[in-house]
């Protein structure tokens, strides 16, 4: 889920052909390609999902509503882009719900306990399992199936599987994030590094660097230690699965997860690395101008924040890299983050969500909210316009898009990654050694997966 640094995932319109009322089916002006120039549309028909029951209800004179329910900033852009779906579907109309991000969830689950769903709602991707294991969503794959707008090859693969659970899909990629490395260019060429770093060797020795030019107060990296992000991703990069058999038991002990996080803690050990956490510092921007440190590994919202933030003679002094990997780019993988739009079960009204769905997919909608918003998109196309295209800042975010790891699917992912950086803090502060942190942090993951395994062993029982 890629809802920025708060959660643990922790932050422009063309008109259609559209048949009258009673028409079973649609015909629309539907393929996309790109043009030097921008996004043109080419007249085609297909055959769409059959909407006879919009119709018939367009017919009668009578509105069909459908809920929406969109978190943080998300929610207020989507009012903007409701207007033209309307006028494309006759007798729907979309009620938005905005829902701040830190109520979401709770706010999710107790529509569920209450039956009070909406028909359809933005869901942060790593939330997806969890729903799924409720029986809350609605299967997508007939539908897709049918869909002349959603197709599995024109999303990132990574970022698609985030949305596949025992199999099945239950969500569309809305908007993807992931994490890069935002660093000084000018403070790296100092100290003899004017390339990004490919693999972890390089990345030390960068760091060892930058700090050593840098000298006392000054830092090569800044990488919070009360934040999971970090830990994880270099889990993921040196092959670890975080959870093993099946997601029943955490894996951090076993010698891929050691390995990346001896890597971390040494950053905090020989120094290139403050002792920090999120908090302790009140202008990252601030310090980051000053060259308290030069590299921060962060997601794509802090394009828009940098360029806000630093001033006009900064500007030309910092960029974004792919993040390297233990045996260089390939290896150099980061999560699979973003928001997706989900059908929930209990709506009466499937047929009209998934138009809304589908209309969220397109590309030139995409690329509409990304310039509202600054999320970026999840269909590869939209990636070919200027806006994305011709911008240095985001091509580091499409490069590492191409090697994202979906997080374990496991309803309980949100807590275990809470415990995963209470044990990486510990860590890095000096309380408990590497062997001791981790062995706590699997046998306190093997405690909140205990419900699952129960829950499993039920499921196989003959």
């Amino acid at each position: 889920m890629a809802h920025g640094e708060m959660s643990v995932n922790a932050r422009r319109v063309v008109p259609r052909l559209k048949p009258g009322p009673g028409t079973a089916l649609s015909l629309r002006a539907v393929s996309l390609r790109a043009h030097p120039s921008g996004w043109e549309l080419r007249a085609t028909a297909s055959l769409l999902l059959a909407v006879a029951a919009c119709h018939s209800a367009s017919a009668a004179g009578k509105n069909t509503d459908i809920e929406f329910w969109a978190f943080g900033r998300e929610g207020e852009v989507l009012q903007a882009l409701m207007p033209d779906f309307e006028r494309e579907h006759p007798g729907v109309h979309v009620r938005v719900q905005q829902i701040p991000w830190t109520a979401a969830h709770e706010k999710l689950l107790t529509a569920y306990v209450g039956n009070a769903t909406p028909d359809l709602a933005q869901l942060g991707n790593t939330w997806i399992p969890e729903f799924v294991a409720l029986n809350a969503l609605l299967g997508l794959d007939s539908l897709v199936a049918r869909s002349a707008d959603v197709r599995s090859s024109s999303y990132f693969p990574g970022i698609w599987r985030t949305n596949l659970v025992n199999g099945g899909l239950y969500g569309i990629p809305w908007y993807v994030d992931t994490r890069v490395l935002f660093y000084r260019k000018d403070l790296l060429a100092q100290a003899g590094y004017p390339e990004p770093a490919k693999t972890w060797a390089q990345w030390r020795d960068a760091m060892r660097a930058v700090k050593a030019r840098g000298g006392r107060g000054r830092y090569a990296i800044f990488a919070p230690f009360n934040e999971w992000n970090v830990p994880v991703i270099l889990g993921l990069q040196a092959g670890s699965p975080l959870l093993k058999d099946d997601g029943r038991y955490g894996a951090f002990g076993e010698p891929p997860f050691r390995r990346a996080f001896d890597f971390y803690l040494d950053w905090y050990r020989s120094g290139v690395a403050p002792l920090l956490g999120i908090n302790d510092i009140g202008n990252v921007f601030q310090e980051f101008e000053r060259g308290t440190f030069a590299m921060w590994m962060t997601g794509p919202w802090n394009i828009g924040e940098f360029r806000r933030r630093l001033p006009r003679d900064m500007q030309d002094k910092w960029a974004t890299a792919p993040l390297p990997g233990p045996e260089g780019a390939a290896s150099g993988v980061s999560m699979a983050g973003g928001s997706s739009v989900v059908l929930f079960q209990r709506s009466h009204r499937h047929a009209e969500a998934w138009q809304l769905a589908e209309y969220l997919a397109r590309p030139e909608q995409q690329l509409r909210f990304y310039r509202f918003t600054g999320d970026l998109p999840a269909r590869t196309e939209a990636w070919r316009d200027s806006a994305l295209a011709g911008d240095p800042a985001a091509r580091a975010f499409w490069e590492q898009l191409q090697r994202v790891v979906p997080l374990p699917q496991v309803p309980e992912w949100e807590l275990i990654a809470t415990r995963v950086f209470d044990y990486a803090e510990q860590a890095v502060r000096g309380g408990v050694s590497t062997d001791t942190a981790l062995a706590r942090l699997d046998r306190e993951v093997d405690q909140i997966l205990e419900r699952r395994r129960w829950l499993l062993s039920r499921a196989t029982a003959p």
